[in-house]
Order: structure tokens, then sequence, then C-alpha cells
């Protein structure tokens, strides 16, 4: 199977009343918990996360919530690639209310084709028995080299997603390259990153960016070159992490700009 899916859910609809399940205020992210993706054209070898909120689900009285998700991706001929039969799920309300937030990902594998695909979920209540379905379009991209798998994490070692960012914390900005070439000398790749800081303007916030190079140790089967730069969040704003990768041997360049919004202290 080359199209990985887990548990994928995209859409928008109407926010229904406080005794009816909807699925609303669904993001297409980088990243668990992560800032919003401009768009949903994705290469082979990226994942993309997506948060949503289920609504007017049935809450037991000590806050616990029970739903089960079945998913279901097909090609732009409407041919089944993947299905996932309903899994039962479980959240706590613990402030009270009747919505609890979702999470889910769609990893593509590095040999997808390219083109449009659609995944659909359906959500049941187990208590009240509704049930919902949405549906995500998702463009996969002719392989090429690029930027895949960015996220931010609160560790270096890119386990603990960064949520809500503030004064005096600090992140990494974690990332790969794919469909990058080899020197036909020494069969290692030559992929410079380069990260750049910009503010609500559009200038860079230091006169130098953060760079290094990948161009040595890399085994002949390794087919994603991962990264990452630590960034100390000194002062409040919203900026533009610009992630740069050159591949030296093939001379192709790929960008790929992440939000980062930084609150002040309390």
């Amino acid at each position: 199977m080359r199209f990985a899916v887990i548990l994928a859910i995209g859409s928008t609809l109407a926010l229904a009343d406080a005794d009816k399940l909807a699925l609303t205020n669904v993001r297409v992210t980088y990243g668990l918990l992560g800032p919003a993706r401009s768009d949903e054209s994705v290469l082979p070898g990226d994942t993309v996360w997506l948060d949503f909120d289920i609504e007017g689900i049935t809450v037991a009285a000590n806050g616990k919530v029970q739903y089960s998700m079945a998913l279901e991706a097909v090609d732009s001929k409407g041919k089944a690639i993947y299905r996932q039969n309903a899994a039962d799920q479980e959240a706590v309300t613990s402030l009270g209310g009747k919505s609890v937030p979702g999470q889910a990902h769609v990893d593509i594998g590095l040999d997808q084709p390219a083109g449009d695909y659609t995944v659909k979920v359906t959500v049941t209540d187990r208590a009240s028995k509704q049930t919902q379905f949405l549906t995500q379009k998702l463009k996969v991209l002719p392989a090429n080299f690029g930027i895949v798998q960015v996220k931010a994490t609160n560790d270096p070692e890119g386990t603990v997603p960064a949520g809500i960012l503030g004064v005096g914390q600090s992140v990494w900005v974690n990332f790969a390259a794919v469909r990058f070439e080899r020197d036909k000398t020494k069969q290692q790749p030559q992929v410079q990153f380069e990260m750049r800081i910009l503010d609500e303007a559009g200038k860079p916030v230091l006169d130098k960016p953060d760079s290094g190079i990948i161009d040595r140790d890399v085994a002949a089967t390794d087919k994603l070159l991962g990264g990452q730069f630590y960034v100390s969040l000194n002062r409040s704003g919203k900026f533009v992490v610009e992630l740069k990768a050159m591949d030296k041997v093939a001379n192709k360049s790929a960008t790929v700009s992440l939000p980062l919004t930084v609150l002040p202290r309390r």
C-alpha cells in the first residue's frame, strides 16, 4: 500500500445545535497542534495533520464521551485505496461542555502517484447512535525535490508537539528533504538547509540565516534527510519561519513557510 492514512479527517460544516453531532473547525496543519497550512497540496513523503472539533457529543456524568471512527480513501476515479473499519475512541470533557477536540494525520507514501484523492471519515456517537461524515480532498504533487514533514516541537527528539507558544519557551522546527540526488563519485547528497525568521512586516529578524548541510554518512538506502533548527522565543509577535533546502548536486531548491505566533508573558 502506497497511501498510508491514519484517521484522516477534513471538511467544513455549519455549527449544529448543541444536541446534534457535528464535526467543525477543521484545520489542516503542520504537525499535531501546529499552524494551518495554506493549501492541501503535498509531496510524496509528506505528513498532513488535521485538527477538528466534535460538537454535540453525548457526555456521561463523569465527563467521558465514547465515539467511533471509520475511514475510506479513494482516488480520482472513486477507487478505494484504503479502508479502516470503525474503531472505538474515548475522550473526557474535564472542563464541561459537549465538545471534544480531535486530531488525525495522513502519511503520504514516498512512491504515491500524483493525483487527486478524497478521504471520507464516518464518526458515530456510541451513546446516541448519531453519525456524521466528513470528506477531505488532497492533491498529491508529482515527486520532486522538496521539504516535507514540517512540525514544531517542544523537544529536540521531535516527539512533543508545540501548541500555543509564549515568550520564554523554546521550540525545535523539524523537517526533512525528499528526492535529493547524490554525487556520482562519493554517492553522497549535498543538501544545504537555511532558516530565516521574518517579522510581521516580512523583514528578517537577523542579518544572517541559520544554516547547515548534510553531505556525508548518509546510507545508500536513505530517502529522507531529516533536520531541525532551534528557535528561542525571546519576544512576542507574529512571525514566519522560512525554511529553504538547496540540492547542490541537482541544482534545485525548495522553500516552506511556517507561521509562528508568540504570545506575551502574563
